[in-house]
C-alpha cells in the first residue's frame, strides 16, 4: 500500500471545490477512505487549511471539514530534528521543507502528492500530482 503526504493544495482544492483539480483531489481522498492507500498530513497543513478555510466559513464548519478530514488520513509528527532538517535545507520555502522532512522522517512515506511540485525539488521523495498518482493505475478507485 502507497503512503503518501498529502500537501496542503490537494486538501483546499477538495474543501474549496477548486476546478479542475477538485475530482482528482475527490478521487484521492476517496483511495485514502477505502484503505487503497495510507493518506499523511502535517499539523501544519491541518493548520493551514483550518485559516484558509476560516476566510469563507463559519469555526464549526471548518472544523466539521477537518473532523471528516482526520477520519481518513494520519498525522506525521514534527520535532525538534525536524524543524532544525528544515531550517538548515536548501528549500527555499520553510513550510514545505517542513513537510518534506517530516514525511522522510517517517520511513514509511514514500511520495508527497501536490500540484506544487517544483517546490520539492530538494526531496528524496517521489513527487506526483495528484493527476499523475492516480493515472499509475495501482490504486484504481
Amino acid at each position: 500500500m502507497d503512503k503518501v503526504l498529502i500537501h496542503t493544495d490537494v486538501i483546499l482544492d477538495l474543501l474549496l471545490d477548486r476546478n479542475p483539480f477538485s475530482d482528482d483531489a475527490a478521487n484521492l481522498l476517496s483511495l485514502c477512505e477505502f484503505k487503497r492507500i495510507q493518506g499523511f498530513v502535517t499539523p501544519i497543513i491541518i493548520s493551514k487549511v483550518y485559516c484558509i478555510l476560516r476566510q469563507t466559513a463559519k469555526h464549526e464548519k471548518v472544523i466539521e471539514s477537518l473532523l471528516q478530514l482526520m477520519t481518513i488520513v494520519d498525522v506525521l509528527t514534527i520535532e525538534k530534528a525536524t524543524i532544525l532538517q528544515a531550517l538548515g535545507s536548501e528549500f527555499t520555502d520553510f513550510e514545505d521543507a517542513l513537510q518534506n522532512y517530516a514525511a522522510e522522517t517517517d520511513s514509511n512515506v514514500t511520495i508527497i502528492i501536490t500540484r506544487n511540485i517544483k517546490d520539492y525539488k530538494k526531496s528524496t521523495l517521489g513527487v506526483m500530482t495528484p493527476e499523475n498518482f492516480l493515472k499509475t493505475g495501482v490504486t484504481d478507485i
